[in-house]
């Protein structure tokens, strides 16, 4: 039996679009359209244990926050399913998936597209643990002045509308909103990326804290390699809608083995004195439209070959607790 919490096993996601009126009437006048498919994820499997930080990092336009979403039961996947508990979630009944779509909560990037305007605090954080019968009406002030106060808010804010924030408290909302309804893995899409540098680190050091007292598991999605590493117990790297290389996150940061976690780590600011080599990546990720064959990376690598522009390479074990899909590995 799997010792994950919640588990997304060989998920793949597409979205289709079907061709515009324009391209319907040209179509009909002869020309060739067809059905635009964009390949967001590709056979990904990535669990998250209880208590665990799983960082997933990749560059915009790897799969990211799609996988997130799916995780948190936002979206279905095209392909593939996800475990709750070592139980398919397609399999629990009612009240079973009821549960698990609470156990997972998400935090979105931009604090304020994500709250409704025209709603308070009161009712943004307060309204979902009251229809899912988790709180009684009688006692939902002193259950949200207490959510409040463990996000680092003031209770009295709790009749105020989310333009009169700031980033940081907008993003602290965001947090209890989430907390609301007693989550087990809470999925951070970004969620610190649209604030200022001192704020993050707030916003992290909050994240830490609930962690330790609430007994929280995260998935960390970020683009942020410094955070990652600060916070996250294994991190898992996603190129173009595949996990290339996961690891636990001091083993991963001290000797990546993919050639894009190298890239990545290799350009990761600094903060050591003397001269250090910027080497951008060449080029820019694919269209997932249309994804390159065999390995997604290969266009970009340096040490590609003809196996890796035709042949998808596996993601496998190449030590305890690591796994990696690379050809270069089948030479060790």
């Amino acid at each position: 039996m799997s010792d994950f919490l919640i588990e997304a096993r060989d998920v793949s996601k597409r979205f289709s679009q079907e061709p515009d009126l324009a391209a319907k009437v040209a179509g009909l006048l002869g020309a060739k359209t067809k059905r635009i498919v964009v390949h967001a994820l590709d056979h990904v499997s990535l669990g998250i244990r209880e208590g665990e930080v799983v960082g997933l990092v990749g560059e915009s336009g790897s799969g990211k926050s799609t996988l997130g979403r799916i995780i948190a039961g936002i979206w279905e996947p095209s392909d593939g399913e996800i475990f709750f508990a070592g139980t398919a979630r397609n399999g629990l009944n009612d009240v079973q998936r009821r549960a698990a779509d609470l156990a997972v909560q998400m935090v979105f990037q931009d604090p304020m597209s994500s709250l409704n305007p025209r709603m308070r605090v009161a009712q943004i954080v307060g309204e979902a643990p009251q229809y899912h019968g988790i709180v009684p009406q009688a006692e939902i002030g002193a259950y949200l002045a207490d959510l409040l106060q463990k996000v680092g808010l003031d209770p009295s804010f709790a009749e105020r509308y989310p333009h009169q924030f700031s980033g940081g408290q907008r993003a602290r909302i965001g947090i209890a909103r989430a907390l609301a309804v007693k989550p087990r893995v809470i999925v951070a899409d970004e969620a610190i990326a649209a604030l200022d540098v001192s704020i993050q680190a707030q916003v992290i050091n909050l994240f830490m804290k609930l962690r330790a007292e609430l007994g929280l598991a995260y998935l960390f999605i970020s683009h942020d390699l410094g955070v990652v590493r600060h916070l996250a117990d294994r991190v898992a790297i996603l190129y173009l809608g595949r996990i290339v290389e996961s690891a636990p996150a001091s083993e991963l940061f001290r000797a990546p083995n993919h050639p894009y976690t190298v890239a990545l780590l290799a350009n990761m600011p600094k903060v050591e004195t003397g001269k250090h080599a910027f080497a951008p990546l060449e080029g820019e990720i694919p269209s997932p439209i249309n994804p390159p064959t065999g390995c997604h990376f290969h266009p970009r690598c340096a040490h590609a070959t003809a196996r890796c522009t035709a042949e998808v390479p596996a993601l496998r074990e190449i030590a305890p607790g690591r796994m990696a899909a690379c050809h270069l590995n089948d030479a060790v």
